[in-house]
């Protein structure tokens, strides 16, 4: 799909009439009308107020000329799983997992690729192959080539690791020691809670990328633990296959 056709279908879509387009983008409305005939594309400044407006990166918004990909982690990128920065804009180079509101969440690479190798097991890949790969793989990417210089001196580990004390101080019982936090985003673990007045409840944004992990009880059986965090809270939960019945055990205020 070329950019006059991306441009119009997120119009139209939105339901804007060229006129309320070039008033959100402070255009004039005959520079929309060209871009949805082709004549010209939207400046680089103007790209930016489209990306903000319509939730779409840059990329898609000029046909996705590009295949993009996580410069830490390797992912293919879509809109729905690109990163953002603290004001809300999308960053292109990283997914929500390794880039989560401005901050890296990823210091070594060992452990992201224990994360990694979770998800790539299977059909195509044994562990020692994924493994493998990743170790390749990981060292050409942007991010870890450009490491000394886009680390943040190890702040956000010391983060993490507060915040680890901080949950294994709590003393959850049946619940075993957290180890580590890995970066999760929103949607994938927002689960409904039910309180005693029979409504259900979401305590996590959707969009925002949260530190967690996911722990087998202490007591046997198929229920986990989930465990949460972010910079102002503490969740804990138990949780079946897939995060079937979720029941909330403590919700605490940092």
């Amino acid at each position: 799909m070329s950019t006059k056709d991306v441009i119009y279908e997120l119009r139209t879509k939105n339901g804007l009439s060229q006129d309320e387009l070039a008033e959100k983008v402070f255009v004039t409305r005959q520079a929309v009308s060209r871009w949805e005939t082709g004549e010209t594309v939207p400046n680089t400044e103007t790209l930016k107020l489209l990306s903000k407006l319509f939730n779409v990166s840059i990329n898609t918004l000029l046909g996705s000329p590009r295949q993009l990909i996580c410069q830490c982690c390797g992912m293919p990128l879509e809109d729905s799983i690109i990163s953002r920065e603290k004001d809300g804009t999308l960053n292109e180079d990283y997914c929500q997992w390794c880039y989560a509101d401005g901050t890296y969440t990823y210091s070594d690479m060992d452990d992201l690729i224990d994360v990694c190798v979770q998800h790539m097991v299977g059909e195509d890949f044994t562990e020692e192959q994924a493994r493998a790969y990743m170790k390749q793989r990981l060292p050409q990417l942007d991010y870890w080539k450009r490491y000394e210089e886009l680390s943040d001196d190890g702040q956000f580990e010391e983060f993490k690791e507060k915040l680890i004390q901080e949950i294994n101080d709590l003393h959850i019982e049946g619940m075993p020691k957290v180890e580590k936090l890995n970066a999760l985003v929103g949607r994938f673990v927002n689960l409904p809670y039910r309180l005693p007045s029979g409504a259900e409840v979401k305590f996590l944004d959707d969009q925002v990328t949260y530190l967690g992990n996911q722990l087998e009880s202490e007591f046997g059986g198929d229920r986990c633990f989930g465990v949460l965090a972010g910079m102002d809270f503490i969740l804990v939960s138990t949780y079946g296959k897939d995060g079937a019945d979720p029941e909330l055990v403590l919700y605490k205020k940092r």
